[in-house]
């Protein structure tokens, strides 16, 4: 359907007491129109700071970002604030990303009412009809946020975020916060809108069953990097990098008669402020030599559309 959204060697950088964190270091991806893009990894890796980048909620420190194929790395504030109709957030934690004070009407008319969009009745009508795409009851609308659960909340959030109809939406762990019937009923709304409206997600989450269901691709980052890019399906069928296998072998399998044998990752992590230069992964990986400890691997193509970051990619695999 064409590409929305391309990232080239994008960096973010945080100045800190202890030096320079690098919580996200020269990624490159492209998500197509309607598609999914998953973004996996340990908490802390970078998954969260990479989406809201990439929205230009906060400023990167390199690379650059193309949207709809213009280059919106350095647009003015006017021309940002335009883009915000384009391009939506849906966040993590649905209490504390609503404000306490409004009811669920007022929370979802306030975008329509930010951008000076529809008036009196049509404005009414809005709403009513994305509490009814989002699956939330009228009898809620005068409600406030403390009054509903955490389903019902996160509905209200989806539903901010579609008000303005954006074409690209960044779900940041939108159902981790969720009881796991819950995460299935907002994981399939959301797919459902996406099938109905046509949206392109980036879906960031640490839950790699959640990913595999909702995803086209699938990114896995470790500690700032991008380790491993592929289609979804191709991922759980053949990881390549050590990181990803090991992530893998941690999803349990609800059959006491499947033996699976579990990866262990042994290590300390490497701390993200002032990295050396060299494999990210090295101190965890069972295949590190030399190489890996004095050099940064670059991403190559192993495989049609899969990405790897590893120097000994191709012996660790046989291929």
């Amino acid at each position: 359907m064409g590409e929305l959204v391309r990232v080239e060697h994008l960096k973010k950088y945080f100045n800190t007491p202890a030096g320079v964190l690098h919580a996200v270091d020269d990624i490159s991806f492209s998500i197509n129109k309607g598609e999914t893009l998953g973004v996996v990894g340990e908490s802390g890796c970078g998954k969260s700071t990479l989406g809201r980048t990439v929205l230009k909620l906060i400023d990167h420190t390199d690379g650059k970002i193309f949207f709809e194929g213009k280059d919106i790395t350095n647009i003015s504030k006017r021309e940002n604030h335009e883009l915000r109709k384009k391009m939506q957030l849906i966040f993590q934690d649905p209490y504390s990303s609503l404000n306490p004070r409004l009811c669920v009407y007022d929370l979802i008319a306030d975008p329509l009412k930010t951008f000076h969009i529809l008036k009196g009745e049509e404005r009414q009508k809005r709403v009513f009809q994305l509490m009814d795409e989002v699956g939330l009851s009228k009898r809620f609308t005068y409600s406030y946020p403390h009054e509903l659960d955490g389903g019902r909340r996160q509905r209200i959030g989806i539903a901010r975020a579609l008000a303005l109809k954006p074409k690209f939406i960044v779900c940041d762990e939108p159902v981790s916060a969720l009881d796991v019937s819950i995460q299935a009923q907002i994981l399939n709304l959301l797919q459902d809108l996406q099938k109905q409206l046509g949206f392109t997600y980036i879906f960031v989450t640490h839950d790699l069953s959640v990913v595999r269901h909702i995803s086209t691709d699938i990114l896995v980052m470790y500690i700032g990097v991008m380790v491993e890019k592929s289609p979804a399906k191709e991922l759980f069928e053949r990881p390549l990098h050590p990181y990803t296998k090991g992530l893998l072998s941690a999803i349990p399998i609800p059959n006491i008669h499947h033996k699976k044998k579990e990866i262990v990752m042994a290590g300390e992590l490497t701390s993200p402020i002032n990295p050396k230069q060299e494999c990210r992964f090295a101190a965890r990986c069972p295949f590190a030599t030399d190489l890996c400890r004095t050099q940064v691997p670059t991403v190559s193509e192993v495989f049609p559309n899969h990405f790897v970051s590893c120097h000994h990619v191709r012996e660790i695999n046989g291929i």
